[in-house]
């Protein structure tokens, strides 16, 4: 008999915890309008960053690559993930990581050269989360230079390699749009 009502009471707990779990999952799920259009405007100020940064780099331009890069670094890092599993925002939070120290050190980088060198692997890892931050009726665009090998994201078709402006500007093509 005590062995039923223990089962009894462990029941209603579990019901309990599980149902107040539900309703705050629920809670969080719903956005009012203003707080889907701060995220909508988040994201468009890291997509901006990190274009700032790749226009940049197109005109060689290596105090707006760093400062861009310190934009970007400081947007992202502001940037939360929503609707995640378990899995996805591990994977989100190491590549944020990832992705803020590439942005730091393309901020503190001695050379035009070497910054593009870390956009490169800072490219390849935003690539994999772009479309948790990407904005809403917002295309973009993973190019790559067949020549070299590098890619990048952009929000246009037109190819502008920011990698070999001086000699490839045009060596590119789209490969992957999200």
């Amino acid at each position: 008999m005590k062995n039923y009502i223990i089962a009894a009471i462990i029941l209603i707990i579990a019901v309990n915890i599980n149902t107040s779990a539900q309703v705050k999952t629920s809670a969080q799920e719903v956005a009012t309008p203003e707080l889907a259009q701060q995220r909508e405007e988040q994201k468009k100020r890291v997509v901006a960053h990190y274009l700032a940064m790749k226009n940049s780099l197109v005109v060689s331009d290596f105090k707006k690559t760093a400062t861009a890069a310190s934009e970007f670094s400081t947007a992202f890092g502001k940037f939360k993930f929503k609707k995640l599993t378990l899995d996805e925002m591990n994977t989100a939070t190491t590549a944020r990581k990832d992705i803020k120290a590439l942005a730091d050190s393309i901020a503190v980088s001695p050379s035009i050269n070497e910054q593009r060198k870390l956009f490169e692997k800072l490219s390849i890892q935003f690539w994999s989360i772009v479309e948790k931050v990407k904005p809403e009726n917002m295309m973009l665009y993973k190019q790559k230079c067949p020549m070299m090998g590098t890619t990048w994201v952009s929000d246009d078709k037109k190819i502008e390699n920011p990698y070999y402006p001086k000699n490839m500007l045009t060596c590119g093509e789209v490969i992957a749009e999200k």
